[in-house]
């Protein structure tokens, strides 16, 4: 049992440790976002990394998935006979819940990963070493540029994935329910002006769809760059960061989101 207890206080004390060293590196990365030199280079670098490049993907989920939820929602409304509200359906989870979560976990997996890796390896090469003996810190060169870029980039993945699943969900209303196009979109429109405005100029369901990838993108950022300074071992440690990037990202991302609905609720009153 001492022995046991021990193991136990170990553990328990690295954790705390761990989460400490987290907050430490979000708040210097954000620190260092208002201080001399800008590396504005990489800044666009990273936004093309993680904008431009996970693209397709967040197209082909978005797509598909809006496609999914007309088809699934229009076998349930015809049972009420009420397939004229599947635009409003489809428009109201896009934006406000499976624009954004699907956006982030998509980013976590593709883009989370390979920071982790990439940061990874230059830990265990000792390239960040020779950072730190040229005077430059690794957390404004390395970290600053892809929180930045993430809390820039998963925003606009998350319009570009909401719009193009509202246009798969109402290439099945035409084609399988035989709702116009015209009368979809203005269900659609009628959902989002529905839930009121913001400084009576933008919906609400936009302010909840653009608040929550702000932090996603940050999540995944900060927690990539994390895993990746902390690695160790070698390149089966490059692997092990790699893994918990993706895991980490994607619980925090999950729980974070019922957390940010619930505040959004409140404040917003929809």
């Amino acid at each position: 049992m001492p022995a046991f207890a021990a193991r136990l206080n170990a553990a328990a004390k690295a954790k705390v440790a761990g989460v400490q060293s987290y907050l430490a590196l979000v708040f210097n990365a954000l620190r260092f976002i208002f201080a001399r030199p800008f590396y504005a280079g990489d800044l666009v670098q990273q936004m093309d990394a993680m904008g431009v490049q996970s693209l397709g993907i967040v197209l082909l989920t978005g797509f598909f998935t809006g496609m999914v939820l007309a088809l699934q929602s229009s076998v349930q409304l015809r049972t009420f006979g009420a397939t004229q509200y599947i635009g409003s359906l489809v428009s109201a989870s896009m934006v406000r819940e499976l624009g954004p979560v699907l956006a982030g976990l998509m980013v976590a997996g593709r883009v989370g990963s390979g920071v982790a890796a990439q940061i990874g390896s230059m830990r265990v090469t000792e390239q960040i070493d020779a950072l730190n003996t040229l005077g430059t810190d690794p957390i404004k060169k390395l970290v600053t540029p892809r929180v930045l870029a993430g809390v820039i980039m998963l925003p606009v993945l998350t319009v570009i994935n909401d719009l193009v699943g509202i246009l798969g969900g109402n290439l099945i209303a035409r084609l399988y329910v035989g709702l116009p196009t015209s009368f979809y979109w203005q269900t659609v429109w009628e959902q989002l002006r529905g839930n009121g405005f913001t400084f009576g100029i933008v919906p609400n369901d936009f302010i909840q769809g653009l608040v929550k990838p702000i932090v996603f993108g940050g999540i995944i950022a900060t927690t990539a760059c994390y895993q990746g300074l902390a690695t160790s071992g070698g390149t089966e440690g490059v692997g092990v960061a790699t893994t918990r990037t993706v895991v980490t990202s994607s619980i925090a991302i999950l729980v974070s989101d019922y957390f940010l609905t619930q505040i959004l609720l409140s404040l917003l009153g929809t």
